[in-house]
């Protein structure tokens, strides 16, 4: 069974579980996926209160943002462990012959490839939502403005935790050029992101 269509206690049984997967990556992209299903639901309790109707076309065209964002972040969880499990079996592999040992070596190497690859694409999906989040800042049903800030900080969390399962399998990448462009990168989401969610943060908090 794919981890997204658990029930949330079967997951987290296996999450605090000895089994090394699901591990960070599955839950920063399940984070990502929670702030990408509370800006869905603040639009949604905006387009219902006539007094926001100024700001509905906004809000429909984020929701709709917002939903194919929380698409993609909800396939990450099983793609992160799916990386994961790829690389388990590549060390398993035998290595008794030459050609074995060639085997191993590439199944490891294409297999660390993935498991840098996903959450890479997780850390760009979470800094869509903090840009989700920021133009949605100011134009949303103030009651929300709780479920606002959580967003905020579930993006910046699923941004954070992807950042730690690339830096981590960087080493074990042998394309330089790409392990050079994904750390520079990153580098860069990583600062934007904490641009945009301490400032998005710091004006939701002040004003409740």
């Amino acid at each position: 069974m794919k981890l997204i269509d658990m029930q949330v206690k079967e997951y987290l049984d296996i999450l605090i579980s000895d089994e090394p997967a699901p591990g960070g990556g599955s839950v920063s992209a399940l984070a990502g996926a929670q702030g990408a299903a509370l800006m869905s639901m603040v639009c949604d309790l905006t387009l219902m209160k006539k007094k926001y109707a100024d700001v509905h076309g906004l809000c429909e065209e984020l929701k709709a943002e917002a939903g194919e964002l929380y698409r993609k972040l909800s396939e990450a969880i099983d793609r992160d462990t799916d990386a994961y499990n790829l690389v388990a079996a590549a060390f398993k592999m035998p290595k008794e012959s030459d050609e074995d040992k060639a085997a191993r070596k590439k199944a490891i190497a294409d297999g660390t490839l993935e498991a840098t690859k996903v959450p890479f694409s997780v850390m760009q999906l979470g800094m869509q939502g903090l840009e989700i989040a920021d133009k949605l800042y100011g134009h949303f049903n103030t009651n929300c403005a709780s479920d606002y800030g959580v967003g905020v900080l579930n993006f910046m969390a699923s941004i954070k935790g992807a950042w730690l399962n690339v830096k981590i399998n960087l080493p074990g990448v042998k394309d330089e050029d790409f392990a050079a462009a994904c750390e520079a990168e990153g580098r860069e989401i990583m600062a934007r992101g904490e641009e945009i969610a301490k400032k998005l943060y710091g004006e939701i908090e002040a004003g409740l």
